[in-house]
């Protein structure tokens, strides 16, 4: 991969808008819209601060062309003259800080629900969206019309705004999508049937926004290269109409990938897939088009953009949830600093599953300050403390960088050899290794911070109290538990921790006990080794949903390499195996090990001694609750900057 990155940072022109550099910041939903659809501070913000970064086009997330589009709750909108002032002020704010800006365009279609909408879901079928089941009612032509003419008065306002160009979303299932698609359109008139029928929409709206924008302003579409569903549409058809939607007035193609009904998320893809895995239908679409080709799909380091570039594989990239990961990755990577960057986990947690699952705004699990830049002051504290920090896991380590930030003086106190707390057991399965690469960016940054960290070192109330710091942050995790089955203390039984840092040695069969991300990971970390697994779990449906992206690929690979038998609830275990029962029957499962992944008990002895010592003491991540990530790393940072 190239090193200078002079591809990346190379200028390139999109109908008459020349941007510094080929770097893009994809739509990427926040909830920080207001409900009315008009755009607050928390949005103008946020995308302020990417640009200061150093991309050069930053296409903001989708923007409803009529308040029946609306896919979320808090979703901004362009269907009123009312919003061009609050538009106006985010593309002047992304223009002061240096960046190009596009308005997304957006229609839900299907993909949404009457109480966003305020409607029933309109769409060109009245077949139900395949994730959310709602009811929708079939467009009629006269409302095809107003739809189309929705979008180019949409257009017309982002112009009118100020904004660069503007971005038809034409991908991911959305209305536009659903019209070229045979798995949703099931009309027989015009706009339904054959290829042309079903291109109909998407080309009527692109010639729309065009006639009323002018030949000079910049209009992109966003296109699901290939819905890889079945009866859907596949990289062949797309390659028939891109050529097409040039001819109907779009300037530059961004080649996305996928529905949300696709199988293992792959619209926004976890870390089960390898960077850049969606470049090649970037690179078929560009062979057809003489337009400028965005391309996308977990793109993370500019060097992999770069290369990508030089190749021919697209003419922009995509950097997604690595500008929420950390904004400055351009900046960085063009100093050379790539110890200092970041990485994406490509975890979803703070992302896209909280938007969709949790019906919550969208973060960042590994950066705090993502989407709360509004309310950031940088002040340091008014007077600087003594400030120990006990665990240096993710919950300790955010906290005492946030702290240190703050200008406290900081010690973390690990008994442990190493930073990372239970990231260190949980990098070691398939394709998790980007928790390996958080610890060492937040071990750099600490000790850049002038953050002491002493290794081997298990805190005691009396230390506590001899000590005398100003305040104690309790980050000490949590130990794993198990419920008191016979022969749980046995000879062939083994913790997963124990399993995955390679502190005994694996062996097959293997009987994995509980089917939560621990014990599925540690299944995976396994069959990878070539041991047999089956999983137990007492639940009747998995603890890892199979719809998150993660939670599918977990599945589908033990699917493949071993068993999973849900409802059974274990009642013994011995030197041949385990014993369980099932739909009323008794059963067993032969083993050579067996790995317990039951759960986990906070660990916070250590309050009592710092009430006792009268220090202030502070509990977050797992030491409050065994929780995921996120939670670890924003209760560690506001614990530290709130201090």
């Amino acid at each position: 991969m190239s090193g200078t990155l002079e591809h990346l940072f190379s200028p390139v022109t999109i109908n008459m808008l020349k941007l510094k550099n080929r770097a893009v910041m994809p739509p990427m939903g926040t909830g920080y819209g207001n409900r009315d659809g008009t755009v607050g501070d928390r949005l103008i913000r946020y995308l302020e601060r990417r640009a200061r970064g150093g991309v050069g086009l930053i296409i903001t997330e989708v923007c409803a062309v009529d308040p029946r589009g609306k896919g979320f709750p808090a979703e901004i909108g362009a269907w009123s003259d009312d919003h061009i002032p609050g538009l106006a002020a985010l593309a002047g704010a992304v223009h002061a800080a240096g960046a190009a800006i596009a308005l997304q365009l957006h229609h839900a279609g299907r993909e949404t629900m009457k109480d966003f909408a305020g409607a029933m879901p309109e769409a060109p079928s009245d077949v139900p969206s395949a994730i959310l089941n709602q009811p929708c009612e079939a467009m009629s032509v006269a409302r095809i019309g107003e739809v189309i003419a929705a979008y180019a008065e949409a257009a017309r306002r982002a112009r009118d705004a100020g904004f660069d160009a503007v971005e038809v979303h034409g991908a991911h299932g959305y209305l536009v999508c659903q019209f070229l698609s045979p798995f949703s359109n099931r009309r027989t008139d015009e706009y339904g049937g054959s290829d042309e029928n079903r291109a109909r929409f998407a080309i009527e709206l692109l010639r729309a926004v065009r006639l009323k924008v002018g030949p000079d302003f910049p209009v992109i579409i966003r296109v699901s290269s290939d819905e890889l569903i079945r009866g859907g549409y596949d990289l062949r058809y797309m390659k028939w109409l891109a050529p097409r939607l040039v001819e109907a007035g779009a300037d530059a193609l961004h080649v996305s990938l996928g529905v949300y009904s696709t199988p293992g998320g792959l619209t926004i893809a976890s870390s089960d897939m390898e960077e850049g895995f969606n470049l090649f239908r970037a690179r078929e679409i560009k062979e057809v088009v003489a337009v400028p080709v965005i391309g996308v799909g977990r793109i993370t380091d500019p060097r992999t953009a770069d290369a990508a570039i030089e190749r021919g594989d697209a003419d922009l990239i995509s950097f997604g949830r690595q500008m929420l990961a950390d904004p400055d990755v351009l900046v960085k990577a063009r100093a050379g600093a790539y110890d200092d960057i970041r990485w994406c986990l490509s975890c979803n947690q703070g992302c896209i599953d909280r938007l969709n699952f949790e019906m919550r705004a969208a973060t960042c699990s590994i950066n705090p300050d993502c989407g709360y830049e509004y309310r950031r002051t940088g002040e340091k504290a008014p007077a600087a403390k003594e400030v120990w920090v006990i665990g240096a896991g993710p919950a300790g380590l955010s906290a005492a960088l946030e702290a240190s930030a703050r200008g406290h003086r900081v010690t973390v106190f690990e008994r442990g050899a190493e930073p990372g707390g239970q990231l260190v057991s949980a990098s070691r399965p398939p394709h998790k290794e980007g928790l390996a690469k958080w610890t060492r960016w937040a071990r750099r940054m600490a000790e850049k911070a002038g953050v002491e960290v002493r290794y081997g070192t298990a805190v005691t109330g009396a230390m506590i109290a001899s000590g005398a710091p100003e305040t104690v942050i309790l980050a000490s995790g949590a130990l794993p538990s198990a419920p008191p089955i016979p022969g749980i203390d046995g000879e062939v039984v083994r913790d997963a921790r124990d399993v995955l840092t390679g502190k005994t040695e694996t062996k097959s069969p293997a009987v994995v006990l509980g089917a939560g991300y621990v014990g599925m990971e540690t299944a995976d970390f396994l069959m990878e080794r070539g041991v047999a697994v089956t999983v137990l779990e007492m639940s009747a449906a998995p603890p890892v949903p199979p719809f998150t992206a993660h939670g599918y690929w977990l599945h589908r690979r033990l699917k493949k390499g071993g068993r999973l038998v849900l409802g059974a609830r274990v009642t013994s275990i011995d030197a041949d195996g385990v014993r369980y029962e099932l739909d009323a029957k008794e059963l067993s499962e032969p083993a050579a090990m067996v790995v317990t992944a039951l759960g986990a008990r906070s660990e916070r002895e250590l309050e009592e001694a710092c009430t006792k010592a009268g220090c202030p003491c502070i509990v977050v991540g797992d030491a409050v609750q065994p929780r995921r990530l996120i939670e670890a790393i924003h209760e560690g940072a506001k614990a530290g900057r709130e201090m």
